[in-house]
């Protein structure tokens, strides 16, 4: 059994509200969110993290962030704004070992970010 809770979700073998899926991308909503709208976009492969991409890997980049796109949208938080984000290692915030990209929305972002 893979260890990787994110890994685990995209098998089904994890609890997760699956928002979307393709097949180079699972989208779930985050079971702590920090605003109405907040759900992660993950790759189904497992990268640890955004150092772990490679050029060949451009498509599934590219994915991550139109399916944000697409989602804002289906959100409704396409029009009064979103922020998207991904934290790559312990100093910039990932707590879970398999890229994600958040998408976070519904309310005023606060500023700065740092």
């Amino acid at each position: 059994m893979n260890a990787c809770i994110f890994c685990r979700i995209i098998e089904g073998d994890a609890p997760g509200e699956i928002v979307y899926r393709d097949d180079l991308v699972t989208a779930f909503r985050d079971i702590h969110p920090v605003a109405p709208v907040h759900v992660l976009i993950v790759p189904n492969q497992h990268f640890t993290s955004l150092n772990d991409v490679k050029s060949e890997d451009e498509a599934l980049a590219g994915r991550m962030i139109l399916v944000a796109r697409k989602l804002a949208e289906r959100e409704g938080i396409h029009k009064s704004g979103y922020r998207l984000i991904v934290n790559t290692g312990s100093h910039g915030g990932q707590v879970i070992p398999h890229l994600h990209l958040h998408l976070i929305g519904g309310q005023r972002m606060r500023h700065p970010m740092g």
